[in-house]
């Protein structure tokens, strides 16, 4: 007896193990049928890079969650200087990065063309540049054009170090508009009247901040989108002023009809002489990283990030949410705010590599 319930008792333990094994296998075969397929980007690691410019981080913190939701491996973004970068997308070593000003940058651009190309554009058209004063020096003192700093008296009001020369705000070595500005005063003959001042940005910037919130004069280089016009709003702190005519570097003659910029906040005239092109902001990419990854091509392209919105992000950054891990926040908290749009670029990306 007590050997045929053993086997009783053994035939009832195989049978529940062999009911629960036929169950793990059809909860698995369910599993596969409702299982999102691997994403495009599965196994792939992106090498981005970033500008030496803060105002364009938060744009490339978004292009790295977008690749991220296509499955990427998204290594830390490398900070190079234009001239380091646009060598390094050329030879492959990095990928990609959302920095590119396409005509302040033709320098660097034509000479990579055959191994890059211009994937898409976080924003068209809307990157204005050029040369700013604070608007009660300009009432007071009549200032319309870079050409008045060439009367002593008026280049004296902008000298913050007494050596007669006035003091711009410019760019620092190695950035494209460095180049633009040098090239602006040989061509109207300033060199002697004017001094760029060359030092990090941001501090600069502050500085003269600071100084014309004490009532003194400032005379600086901007573009937007940057914080600075959301700190010192033209046609109410600052205008922006003219050009004498227009002139532009060698490889940009093609855009010199585009200096002259029409309706331009804060201008002293409309339309505006500038002296610089409204430019385009855009990603480029290695050819062979597109090639292997139509998913990431078609997702540059779907991208575009609102002016307004960068605008907003810049501020935050000016008011002191500047680290590292601020900017990765606005990101995701911008993503939040947007979904359905981000959403978007990702299904696009997804049916490219379909």
């Amino acid at each position: 007896m007590k050997i045929e319930k053993l086997k009783s008792l053994l035939l009832m333990v195989l049978s529940i193990a062999l009911i629960a094994s036929l169950m793990l296998v059809a909860i698995a075969c369910d599993d596969d049928e409702t299982a999102e397929p691997d994403l495009p980007g599965k196994g792939v690691t992106v090498e981005p890079a970033k500008a030496t410019w803060d105002t364009g981080w938060f744009q490339i913190e978004i292009y790295i969650k977008a690749l991220e939701a296509l499955g990427y491996n998204v290594e830390d973004p490398v900070m190079l200087e234009n001239q380091a970068f646009y060598q390094a997308v050329k030879q492959g070593d990095v990928d990609f990065w959302a920095n590119v000003w396409v005509m302040l940058h033709q320098p660097y651009l034509k000479d990579i063309e055959e191994e890059t190309t211009i994937a898409g554009y976080v924003a068209k058209g809307g990157a204005l540049q050029g040369y700013l004063i604070d608007k009660k020096t300009a009432d007071e003192y009549g200032i319309t054009n870079l050409d008045d700093f060439k009367n002593p008296d008026i280049a004296a009001l902008f000298d913050t170090d007494g050596n007669g020369k006035a003091n711009m705000v410019a760019c620092p070595p190695g950035w494209g508009c460095e180049l633009m500005i040098d090239f602006h005063l040989d061509a109207y003959e300033l060199t002697d009247v004017i001094e760029p001042i060359k030092a990090e940005y941001s501090v600069s910037m502050a500085d003269a901040i600071a100084r014309y919130q004490q009532g003194e004069s400032i005379f600086f280089y901007t573009w937007t989108p940057n914080w600075t016009v959301g700190k010192l709003i033209p046609g109410e702190d600052v205008v922006w002023i003219e050009v004498p005519f227009p002139a532009l570097p060698e490889e940009q003659q093609e855009f010199l009809d585009m200096v002259s910029v029409p309706g331009v906040e804060g201008c002293v005239n409309d339309p505006c002489m500038m002296g610089l092109v409204a430019d385009d902001l855009a990603v480029i990419a290695n050819n062979n990283f597109l090639a292997d990854n139509p998913a990431a091509g078609a997702l540059f392209d779907a991208m575009e990030i609102p002016l307004a919105d960068i605008f907003v992000q810049n501020a935050k950054m000016f008011d002191g949410e500047d680290s590292p891990e601020d900017i990765v926040r606005h990101a995701e908290d911008w993503v939040e705010d947007n979904q359905a749009l981000f959403d978007s670029w990702i299904e696009a990306a997804k049916a490219a590599a379909e």
